[in-house]
């Protein structure tokens, strides 16, 4: 690979439960940025408990299956996991030495953490050859305990072959690296060691993590592996990289509740750790960037922000605005309230109080200052245009629910989308028809009140349940889509 994303093909079995096996596989190379691909060699019928049953189909069709990648997609690395059968090990032998990939890491999967056998008695022998074409091997003990019967010349699998130093005896008969894992062995610590052909030895050595839920570990970090030396060139640095994201796959297994067995590794958990939090109300807004793009678009706003604007159209628009600020000040005065009564902590309650109430003012001081002026009388008693009518409906409805949370997020876009119009449409030039409104919605103090606000729905949304929290999005989304209303309104 000459840059871009690793393409690794996995080659093992299934797991429905999707903890280990070419599930488990693909999440590991999804999680190191790495293009996955699968050939299934059999079919599991597993969970969390154990395997209740293995099919193996027809060897020609994993072999159609082999060929139909390589046929068509220059593939980086192979991962060998479960191969089940003797006719299977062939299989896949035979294919790699036709189409070897400049990386091979081969899982021996013989006998799962559950303890059942997935590798039977003549498969074993027919190991010795696959083994041969890899690059790693990623034996646990009892694992490398048969590798080393077979490189001593154990053609049986029988009586276990005295040897000092198994791992170097293996990577010696077949000139390979193997990476001898202790995940499963004892102490505070897990400890797995890369041994050379040459003898040379490195430990890879991480606090042990506290928990059952280790269903695909081998699977998970071979894959973890083989994805990384693609991409970095070098086998320690991948099998230190893929150990250290196992650990945090395994500090948060115990938070995915999967199965009530030997559960699985989350793959996800480090690629969580690594991105940085993305903030419910970002969510929001790039869920209405669309709207927001035809707002600025309305003939309303281009016409303000170039002064061509009738001013009879922008008083209609004024005379509109107050009958809204009259409402949503209620609307912000009740969040002070509801602020004000909270419980879970009084100096935050006492801060989200003072703001909410400031803003209800704010709403007061505008309409006295800004509207009342320009209209001077000449709309005051305009009835209330159905457009009106209908956001403030919509902002009644979110305060019936008896969520603040929901009427927070509701009140929100009044705030965002003003403060997003104000810098959109920019300062006005001196004299400008309509400097003194686009001055104070482009205002730095504006903007200031609009971020604070955000930051206090912020706190509501990551606190709420599912449920509220996706009341609270459907609110948002419908407020938004009545300030494009409300702009449209005066030209319609």
């Amino acid at each position: 690979m000459t840059g871009g994303v690793p393409r690794v093909l996995s080659i093992a079995g299934t797991d429905p439960t999707g903890g280990a096996g070419v599930q488990a596989d693909l999440k590991a190379i999804a999680a190191h940025d790495g293009y996955g691909m699968a050939v299934v060699t059999a079919l599991v019928a597993q969970n969390t408990h154990g395997v209740r049953s293995v099919h193996v189909p027809d060897p020609a069709f994993l072999r159609e299956q082999l060929d139909a990648v390589s046929d068509d997609v220059t593939v980086d690395a192979v991962k060998t996991g479960m191969l089940g059968t003797a006719a299977v090990v062939r299989e896949v032998t035979a294919w790699l030495r036709a189409h070897r990939p400049p990386v091979v890491v081969v899982d021996p999967v013989m006998v799962a953490t559950s303890g059942d056998r997935l590798l039977d008695a003549d498969a074993v022998e027919a190991v010795r050859e696959l083994v041969g074409l890899a690059d790693l091997v990623t034996p646990n003990r009892a694992e490398l305990a048969v590798l080393a019967e077979l490189a001593a010349g154990a053609s049986d699998g029988g009586s276990a072959v005295d040897v000092d130093d198994p791992a170097l005896l293996v990577a010696r008969r077949w000139d390979v690296r193997v990476l001898a894992k202790g995940g499963h062995d004892g102490g505070a610590t897990a400890d797995d060691e890369l041994v050379e052909p040459s003898g040379a030895r490195r430990t890879f050595s991480a606090p042990r993590v506290a928990t059952t839920n280790t269903h695909g570990t081998g699977c998970s970090l071979s894959s973890a592996i083989a994805t990384l030396v693609v991409r970095t060139g070098d086998w320690e640095l991948a099998v230190g990289e893929a150990k250290a994201w196992l650990g945090a796959a395994l500090a948060g297994a115990d938070d995915l509740h999967v199965g009530s067995g030997n559960g699985p590794v989350d793959h996800g958990a480090a690629v969580r750790a690594l991105l940085p939090p993305v903030r419910w109300t970002d969510r929001w807004w790039t869920d209405v960037a669309g709207v927001l793009e035809e707002t600025l678009a309305t003939p309303f706003l281009v016409g303000l922000r170039d002064g061509t604007l009738s001013a009879e159209v922008f008083a209609g628009y004024l005379a509109q605005d107050v009958h809204y600020l009259r409402a949503y000040q209620g609307h912000l005065s009740a969040l002070a309230a509801a602020a004000a009564a909270s419980a879970s902590s009084a100096a935050a309650a006492s801060d989200e109080a003072a703001f909410w109430a400031g803003a209800a003012q704010g709403c007061a001081d505008e309409a006295r200052d800004l509207h009342h002026r320009r209209l001077a009388g000449s709309r005051a008693d305009d009835p209330v245009h159905p457009v009106c009518a209908g956001y403030l409906a919509h902002l009644q409805r979110a305060a019936d629910t008896g969520s603040a949370a929901v009427l927070a997020a509701a009140v929100l876009p009044c705030f965002r989308v003003y403060a997003w119009v104000g810098t959109q449409l920019g300062r006005a030039p001196e004299g400008h028809l309509f400097g003194d409104w686009l001055g104070a919605y482009g205002d730095p103090g504006f903007a200031a009140a609009s971020a604070a606000a955000t930051d206090w729905v912020e706190r509501h949304a990551a606190a709420a349940s599912a449920e509220e929290r996706g009341r609270m999005t459907a609110a948002f989304r419908a407020s938004t889509a009545w300030e494009l209303a409300f702009f449209r309104m005066p030209t319609d």
